[in-house]
């Protein structure tokens, strides 16, 4: 069954869970897309180089059936990502503390231009500092999407067949992705700097030495 969001400006913003996309007549895109994620975000790659899937959150999220995808009904972009996160931190809150690092939501945005990611690219580093500093994570996957890999240089793992924002929880092991900013690092250390591993703090030592 389909989801609104509970605020008035937000009722435009559809949410579907996996489950709810295998059972009911949703867009088309709606279903390619869960059908990616169930083929290359859940599978290793010869190139991504690390072993394990592309994303080692998105199987356990789809057995809990804590993998969501979301449409805009007419929507503005921002207006639609600023609703998720207030759908996002409202949903979180209300799961088992073991639960909340799984709960993902795609956001489809099959309007968008397909060849050119820079207006995706664009959207998501302006929302990522709010994003961040309230513990949540934004990615930008897109078919064209030059994003390297963390491993790898040469593979682009944020390469999905329609244009799409994830939102999920901030994790520890995040750090590679927010060191570049000054901001994000502190928004970062603030949250985790009590409980950071030793081999991330590892990795932080040896960027700031680098530096």
């Amino acid at each position: 069954m389909t989801t609104l969001l509970p605020e008035e400006d937000c009722e435009k913003v559809l949410i579907w869970s996996a489950a709810e996309v295998d059972s009911g007549t949703v867009a088309p895109e709606l279903t390619r897309i869960l059908a990616w994620a169930r083929s290359y975000l859940v599978s290793p790659d010869p190139d991504l180089g690390r072993r394990g899937p592309v994303c080692p959150y998105t199987q356990p999220a789809l057995h809990r059936d804590l993998f969501h995808l979301a449409m805009s009904a007419g929507a503005d972009v921002q207006d639609a990502v600023n609703c998720l996160r207030t759908w996002y931190v409202t949903t979180a809150s209300a799961l088992p503390t073991a639960d909340r690092e799984l709960l993902t939501v795609l956001l489809v945005l099959p309007h968008l231009d397909h060849v050119d990611p820079t207006p995706l690219d664009d959207l998501q580093r302006e929302a990522k500092d709010d994003f961040v500093d309230n513990g949540l994570m934004i990615g930008q996957f897109h078919p064209t999407c030059e994003a390297p890999g963390l491993w790898n240089p040469h593979f682009h793992p944020l390469r999905a067949p329609i244009p799409l924002l994830a939102i999920r929880k901030l994790v520890v092991f995040d750090l590679p992705f927010l060191i570049d900013r000054k901001n994000h690092l502190e928004s970062f250390l603030r949250q985790f700097a009590p409980d950071i591993p030793a081999r991330v703090r590892g990795q932080l030592t040896a960027r700031l030495t680098a530096r």
